[in-house]
């Protein structure tokens, strides 16, 4: 997207220290090379734990397909940025994530997508400044 970016991670240590590494080094990179000094990224980030395998699959798809609500391309995998894009190599899911509970199944109500949850991995959305 030209103004965000979504990362779904799992982070080894902090979260806040992945989100650090990854907008610094962007930013280090891009004054560097571009010899600009524009703040690229605004403050802070939002953060999502996924739940279960379930949820893992639907924020996936969700990324994946941004592209597609946003006008960009007629499918994901025509976006030369998304992960869909043929080239890119994904990691698998985390170990570990509970299957989709069998009461998701029977219609039974869930969290809204995107919604902070305090366990498991994360998915963020981190917007870039645009001019």
């Amino acid at each position: 997207m030209p103004e965000h970016i979504h990362i779904l991670m799992t982070p080894v240590g902090g979260l806040e220290k992945a989100v650090q590494f990854i907008k610094g080094g962007f930013s280090f990179r891009a004054k560097k090379e571009l010899g600009s000094n524009m703040e690229v990224w605004q403050k802070g980030f939002q953060d999502h734990r996924i739940r279960d395998a379930g949820d893992f699959d639907q924020h996936v798809r969700y990324i994946q397909e941004n592209s597609v609500r946003r006008h960009l391309c007629e499918r994901a995998s025509d976006y030369p940025y998304s992960s869909a894009h043929p080239g890119f190599e994904l990691d698998a899911a985390p170990r570990g994530l509970k299957p989709q509970s069998i009461d998701d199944a029977n219609g039974a109500a869930e969290a809204a997508p995107l919604q902070s949850n305090p366990k498991g991995a994360a998915l963020k959305n981190v917007k870039a400044k645009t001019a």
